[in-house]
């Protein structure tokens, strides 16, 4: 591969969407949620989505992440049209490009830190001692060494979430999607989850979407966008 093309990969989004639309019909009405959604996140960027309850955020992430399908327009994931892609392919995409992080850690209870961390590399049939080992690496990086073989009912909630970032960032995603990461944590919790994301951002170059009601919270973000009447509006 020549240096321009390569030039060009580099500067290619991470993740973007194009006049992006999605309605629900309910009693025979229908509702449109996202009406012309426009977004284009690169490399490192530190995006917060705000807005009032029932705008669609929540919506908008499932489109990004591909977990949904839109009504019209287009996501791609590093580079990738979301649509062209079978149900497989999209899956190890996901798997590859993205992580999630939502306001209710939902590690599986069954499992250790250790365990939950693992899931994704051994879902990319890694060696399981090397997924291991690459798990117990993030987890001493979020403050976790000591509770490796904790299972979720014997961490604090703030343990659970940052168990969560490391289950997110373990594959090393191109992006980050986050649902509300601390709206289910008190002040001090929210805040020393919060700052991780931003040091695990600056570090490894993951950019960050995240949907937040908390204000201090978008403040510290590049850019604030607010979802209003089913588009996107930078502040």
């Amino acid at each position: 591969m020549n240096e321009s093309a390569m030039n060009s990969m580099s500067q290619m989004p991470v993740l973007a969407c194009r006049h992006l639309a999605k309605s629900f019909t309910e009693a025979n009405a229908r509702l449109d949620v996202l009406t012309d959604v426009n977004l284009t996140v690169n490399s490192g960027d530190r995006i917060a989505i705000v807005g009032v309850s029932g705008s669609g955020k929540t919506t908008l992430l499932q489109l990004l992440g591909g977990l949904d399908v839109p009504s019209k327009g287009s996501v791609s994931i590093a580079g990738q049209d979301v649509a062209q892609l079978s149900e497989k392919a999209r899956g190890a995409l996901r798997n590859e490009a993205l992580g999630f992080v939502y306001q209710f850690h939902h590690l599986l209870p069954e499992f250790s830190a250790l365990e939950n961390v693992a899931m994704p590399l051994l879902i990319r049939r890694m060696p399981v001692e090397l997924a291991k080992q690459t798990a117990q690496e993030m987890l001493v990086r979020v403050g976790l060494g000591a509770r490796l073989t904790h299972r979720p009912a014997q961490l604090s909630g703030g343990e659970r979430q940052r168990a969560a970032i490391a289950r997110a960032l373990v594959t090393r995603p191109k992006v980050v999607l986050a649902d509300e990461p601390t709206g289910n944590l008190d002040g001090s919790n929210a805040q020393q989850v919060f700052e991780l994301m931003l040091e695990l951002n600056r570090e490894l170059g993951t950019a960050l979407v995240i949907v937040t009601h908390a204000v201090e919270l978008a403040s510290k973000m590049q850019r604030v966008l607010t979802l209003r009447d089913g588009q996107l509006i930078e502040q």
